[in-house]
């Protein structure tokens, strides 16, 4: 049975085409290294729970929240990429906080019984971020009086055109995407602010995956990076480069959720 490859985490079809060339050169150049079964294209449009408990997946790209949470001991972080996205720095990335247009508030924490929409209840970028955030200002383990999960950032912004919701919190890199290719998404909603910086999204393989193809893996996505042949492509995804990690990096993920937990704000609600 040949592996599985995905990278679900900014699979929009504005940058499939994109998505796809990167995978070509990284499988190619895994081949190069000696690597076998390497799959010719990507998975697209599966839900990322099938494709990260897939017994075959050799590589992808998961949410540092899942990794510290629900694929804790299932996933390994192979390297993480740096992002060319506002709000990035290094290896790092952060959310953007946005509101309906016509909301009158200046800040987040003055927003106290407002309705959110999330992205996902396991989501770092549209959940953790956002709850670290308020946490402090949190009365009784609430903050909002409603949230609502969309299912996507693109969903959220949609929820918040249509003032179903007040306030969302949206990864900075799927915002710049959107701001290049689909600015309409935007409409009807402003930039209110930003979280802290944690690790960005990892690209990952499997927790049991041996140390010779986990290295060999690396070598590949770093030809890959540092080849001017895709650079066109690098640039259409917001990529600029990337740094081998490891698990530790994200318990600071983990870190803001117990920090949240502490203060009698473990769910944001």
């Amino acid at each position: 049975m040949m592996n599985a490859a995905s990278m679900p985490m900014y699979d929009m079809p504005e940058v499939r085409k994109a998505l796809d060339d990167l995978w070509c050169g990284l499988s190619h150049s895994m081949r190069c290294e000696g690597l076998a079964d390497v799959p010719d294209t990507l998975l697209h449009g599966v839900d990322v729970n099938v494709l990260w408990d897939d017994p075959m997946l050799l590589f992808s790209q998961c949410c540092g929240y899942d990794l510290v949470n629900r694929y804790a001991g299932k996933l390994q972080p192979l390297a993480t990429p740096h992002f060319g996205a506002k709000g990035c720095e290094g290896a790092m990335y952060a959310s953007v906080v946005v509101v309906a247009e016509d909301v009158r508030a200046t800040d987040v924490l003055h927003m106290c019984g407002a309705v959110c929409v999330i992205n996902g209840p396991e989501s770092h970028s549209g959940m953790n971020a956002l709850r670290a955030l308020i946490a402090p200002a949190s009365r009784d383990g609430h903050f909002f009086s409603n949230v609502r999960v969309s299912g996507s950032h693109a969903a959220s912004l949609e929820i918040l055109r249509n003032r179903e919701a007040d306030v969302a919190c949206i990864d900075c890199v799927t915002y710049a995407l959107l701001e290049s290719y689909r600015p309409e998404a935007l409409s009807g909603t402003r930039l209110l602010g930003w979280t802290d910086r944690a690790p960005a999204p990892p690209y990952v393989t499997r927790l049991d995956m041996d140390g010779d193809t986990v290295a060999r893996m690396r070598c590949a996505l770093h030809d890959v990076f540092d080849d001017p042949d895709f650079r066109t492509t690098r640039q259409a995804l917001y990529l600029k480069s990337l740094e081998v990690s490891s698990v530790q990096v994200y318990e600071e993920i983990a870190g803001l959720q117990a920090a949240a937990a502490r203060v009698g704000y473990p769910v944001l609600q």
